[in-house]
């Protein structure tokens, strides 16, 4: 397959001023901040895929239709590696991930086109707000970095790609059910005899199948951040997924995914296996389960690449990058937990205070 859609820019101009309309999370709307203009998304969207699963099978066989790829224009962090659009004006930039100095270099990602998304129901603002709050939660941060912080520029709306996956699961299994039953002994204790209770286990051979359904297994699908800190982000509500459509991406970055679909899948499977094991000890039932085998068949195999959101803010101080992530949809915070070493050092001067007033008042009153 060597077709694919034309490159597409996520750029949408005033029809009254000409400069660039930006989707406003709170408003949900596209906004004009140089004359004040609003668009409903509606009028603006004329196309809009429907939000509907992929044939994984296909994908992985690079049979996917063209209609469903399509390439953009991204620049490649030297530093992290994200690779995140820029508009086609831009020329220099700085990395939204790691606030590496980067120069955008036009290349062309050629790429499965995002199914769904899920708009940003935070601005910039709240943002904020929700990062600021949680560096003042942190008792040993550097007060140079709140300050720092929330004097800094503004946060970067970014689009993160994921890939979703359905499948139908039949496994069948072997093992062994364990009943635990007691029996008495006379034992030496003391220098007397004295009875005691021995816990046994009986194991009785036990065969079965079981089936589940798998729904949206959400699978990261970019190396651009510390994967503890994105995984910290969910849940995500993906029944308030949105088909595509790029008047959502006015006044926000969207990254390229850089987890393949075969790697986003095989790290689908193993969590879909982990909830499969769960489920056969649940069916094999007593008071123990030994798995001597597994044999899981997948049927219904779909998937989705969807773009989730998150505000993002990378700040050099005194020679570290902190970077710091706010779920674009709830709130959640996590980030790089900074450490001031003067107010660990005033600590544990104040407890080697307090333990030496407490010693010598306990010696005192002794």
């Amino acid at each position: 397959m060597t077709d694919v859609a034309p490159l597409e820019e996520h750029r949408f101009p005033c029809d009254t001023c000409g400069a660039d309309l930006r989707y406003d999370p709170g408003e949900g709307q596209l906004i004009c901040d140089h004359c004040g203009n609003t668009v409903r998304l509606h009028e603006r969207a004329q196309t809009r895929h429907a939000l509907r699963e992929l044939d994984l099978r296909a994908a992985l066989n690079d049979r996917l239709p063209q209609a469903d790829m399509e390439e953009t224009r991204v620049s490649v962090c030297p530093n992290c590696a994200a690779q995140v659009e820029f508009d086609p004006d831009v020329h220099a930039a700085e990395c939204p991930f790691c606030a590496t100095p980067v120069v955008t270099d036009t290349g062309i990602h050629r790429h499965i086109k995002p199914r769904g998304l899920l708009p940003f129901a935070l601005d910039e603002k709240q943002a904020r707000a929700a990062m600021n709050d949680w560096l003042g939660s942190l008792w040993f941060a550097p007060n140079g970095l709140q300050d720092y912080a929330r004097k800094g520029r503004k946060m970067q709306g970014i689009y993160v790609p994921y890939w979703t996956f359905d499948a139908q699961t039949q496994s069948r299994y072997s093992g062994q059910r364990g009943t635990v039953y007691y029996e008495t002994r006379m034992v030496q204790r003391d220098g007397r005899r004295v009875q005691q209770r021995v816990q046994k286990v009986r194991w009785t051979n036990v065969r079965g199948r079981i089936a589940r359904f798998f729904d949206d297994v959400v699978v990261l699908a970019s190396r651009s951040l510390p994967k503890r800190y994105t995984d910290a982000l969910e849940p995500w509500d993906l029944t308030a997924l949105e088909p595509y459509a790029p008047e959502y991406l006015a006044g926000f970055r969207a990254e390229g995914y850089t987890v393949e679909l075969g790697e986003g899948f095989a790290e689908a499977r193993a969590i879909m296996d982990r909830v499969i094991v769960r489920d056969v000890k649940f069916d094999i039932g007593g008071d123990r389960q030994r798995i001597h085998d597994i044999d899981t068949d997948l049927s219904d195999m779909t998937f989705k690449h969807v773009l989730l959101p998150v505000w993002l803010a990378a700040y050099k101080y005194r020679g570290t990058t902190y970077r710091f992530v706010v779920n674009g949809q709830s709130g959640r915070v996590q980030g790089e937990r900074p450490w001031s070493a003067w107010k660990i050092t005033f600590a544990v001067l104040a407890i080697a205070v307090l333990a030496a007033v407490f010693g010598y008042l306990y010696a005192q009153n002794a």
